[in-house]
């Protein structure tokens, strides 16, 4: 009877023992493991996080932005700047609603429709064309081999202009009842009587000379 008591006692013990060891092992675990949520929750979701996050995309987004828009700016300037060099040495207008554009092959266009369309005249050359201008009523174009072609009556028909060159001329200016064209090796050309005939002139340089302009009675190319 002694013995089963304290076989009892024994068992009671253990059973009271395991249960103590699992209360506190449980404790702390619980604990560590919500501990540790609350800390990765607060990590993952905290306003500061979420703040830099912002910041740094609407900055990356603006320094992009900024520099789509320098691009797009410089870009635009530079066709500005190409568009205007274009216009002012292939193409030229009467003032009166007439374009003529001049190009490869000897080919005139021209429009009296302010832009609208253009339709071909008949050139007297095949060579290139480089430069046009307009003055007392007459375009007068330039070219290959010093081909210079005029027309009086707004670019409907061409006439061929006594050139005293064979070098390419690039560039067409008029100013004082003058045209002056200038081209190849420092050549400089210019007629006195509206066109009909050039005579050529003391040029300073040999180097190329691709356009030329007229202001406060000055030519400059």
């Amino acid at each position: 009877m002694g013995n089963q008591v304290k076989h009892s006692l024994l068992i009671l013990s253990i059973f009271i023992f395991s249960l103590t060891i699992i209360s506190c092992g449980e404790e702390p675990f619980f604990k560590l493991d919500t501990s540790d949520n609350i800390t990765t929750t607060k990590d993952t979701t905290t306003t500061d996080s979420g703040a830099d996050d912002s910041s740094d995309n609407s900055t990356s987004t603006s320094d992009d932005s900024s520099d789509n828009s320098t691009s797009t700016s410089d870009d635009s300037s530079d066709n500005s700047t190409s568009n205007s060099d274009n216009s002012s040495s292939s193409s030229s207008s009467s003032g009166s609603g007439v374009f003529v554009a001049v190009g490869s092959s000897g080919n005139i266009v021209r429009s009296t429709d302010n832009g609208s369309s253009f339709d071909n005249a008949t050139s007297t050359t095949a060579n290139r064309l480089y430069g046009v201008g307009f003055g007392n009523y007459t375009f007068v174009t330039v070219g290959d081999f010093g081909n210079i072609v005029r027309s009086t009556d707004n670019g409907s028909s061409w006439d061929n202009a006594t050139s005293p060159t064979a070098d390419p001329l690039f560039g067409l200016g008029f100013g004082n009842n003058t045209f002056v064209a200038v081209g190849q090796s420092g050549n400089v050309v210019r007629s006195t009587d509206n066109g009909s005939s050039f005579d050529n002139v003391t040029s300073p340089t040999a180097n190329y000379l691709r356009g030329i302009g007229f202001g406060n009675n000055t030519f400059v190319a």
